[in-house]
């Protein structure tokens, strides 16, 4: 039996099924990768991928962040948020039932990265739009428009590969992409209002903070330069604090993530190497193809492998379109589809989580990752037939 604990969440006996239980399940997912990797490689594969991901993807958007959280604090401080918010909110509130202001969420993500928007999230002067069941919300939104415009250049730039201009498969992947936004936020935004309760249209105000008055907007203290200089380096400062609290959540969950999605080394052999892996996700993936085919149109049973591989890293899952498409493995089709999911996902899987705990949201992890999940399969699904209906005009 439990009982509450102010400071931990909770007590329960010191001995008790799952003391005995855990370390089995434990064991035995550790020996699902040791009894093909071998358990030398398969702890040197665990070390060298945390380590790479922390080099090549943490310092990354660390990187983003910092510059991002710079610019929108400038935005935020001379009053484009308040602007975005009045000019777009006939189109947030209805489409997204989200405010304005949540669009430069949008933008910002699409330039960058899924973890961009949370140097949004840390100023006030954002903050101030939302409502309490809103504001999860916004992990979502941003995922969903998450590299945007690396993965549609990317994809457009496979053109001379394909022999012919996939513009048009690349929009209707972005609308697809768009699609899929709106069923995950709208999802998310059931299972947040309903966990908030009569707190759901309270106004989202942070720990020490008072509530704005209407119709007036918080500005720093000083001239304009000293306000340039104060938005710049304090929204630099939120961007570091983000990018160190992704860094378990990146490095221990697209760890185990990658491990599942990726294979051998090129020669066929494990060496311990970073990004080794059983390709346990692709197999399973693959038992379900009849579901898949009418669903998604894929041209090809290795095309699964992209959105597969999508939810751990979209880099690495457009890295494999290219390999689709000299293999002629690939047709516009699976692009539009392509795109429209791996924008939509983004790698979710490895961000979620580590998202949701910088905006102190613990225990709507589980249905921010449910929502995703739905989004990204109706991006989809929306891509295909949207490309279906686009082909026979």
């Amino acid at each position: 039996m439990e009982k509450e604990n102010d400071n931990t969440g909770s007590y329960v006996k010191e001995l008790c099924t799952e003391t005995f239980v855990f370390p089995l399940v434990f064991i035995a997912f550790f020996a699902l990768f040791a009894s093909r990797m071998g358990l030398a490689n398969t702890i040197n594969t665990v070390m060298n991928t945390a380590y790479r991901l922390l080099i090549d993807t943490v310092l990354y958007i660390t990187a983003v962040c910092v510059m991002m959280g710079a610019v929108s604090s400038l935005l935020a401080e001379f009053g484009f948020v308040s602007l975005a918010n009045k000019l777009l909110q006939p189109l947030m509130r209805p489409v997204f039932r989200m405010p304005g202001a949540a669009a430069l969420g949008v933008v910002t993500t699409f330039l960058s990265d899924n973890p961009a928007i949370l140097t949004l999230t840390e100023d006030r002067r954002f903050r101030r739009y939302f409502r309490k069941y809103q504001f999860p919300a916004l992990t979502n939104l941003g995922t969903a428009f998450g590299m945007g415009m690396i993965v549609c250049t990317y994809m457009y730039s496979l053109s001379p590969l394909m022999g012919r201009s996939l513009g048009a498969a690349v929009l209707i992947g972005l609308l697809g992409a768009v699609i899929g936004s709106v069923v995950s936020t709208r999802i998310m935004l059931v299972f947040t209002k309903k966990y908030y309760g009569e707190e759901a249209d309270e106004e989202f105000i942070g720990e020490g903070e008072s509530p704005v008055p209407e119709n007036m907007r918080p500005v720093r203290h000083g001239g304009i330069g000293s306000r340039i200089m104060s938005s710049i380096l304090d929204g630099g400062k939120a961007g570091v604090r983000m990018g160190i609290s992704i860094v378990p959540g990146v490095l221990v969950i697209c760890t185990i993530v990658m491990m599942l999605i990726d294979g051998p080394s090129a020669s066929g052999e494990y060496t311990g190497a970073a990004y080794e892996g059983i390709r346990l996700l692709p197999y399973l993936a693959s038992k379900i193809d009849f579901i898949l085919k009418p669903l998604f149109g894929f041209s090809s049973p290795e095309a699964i492998g992209i959105p597969v591989t999508a939810l751990g890293a979209a880099g690495a899952a457009l890295s494999m379109t290219q390999t689709l498409v000299r293999k002629s493995l690939a047709d516009p089709s699976d692009i539009a589809v392509f795109t429209a999911m791996c924008m939509c996902w983004s790698g979710y899987l490895s961000t979620h989580a580590s998202m949701m705990d910088s905006l102190n949201c613990k225990p709507l992890i589980g249905k921010a990752i449910l929502s995703h999940t739905a989004g990204g399969l109706c991006a989809g699904i929306a891509a295909h037939w949207l490309y279906v209906l686009f082909t026979l005009f």
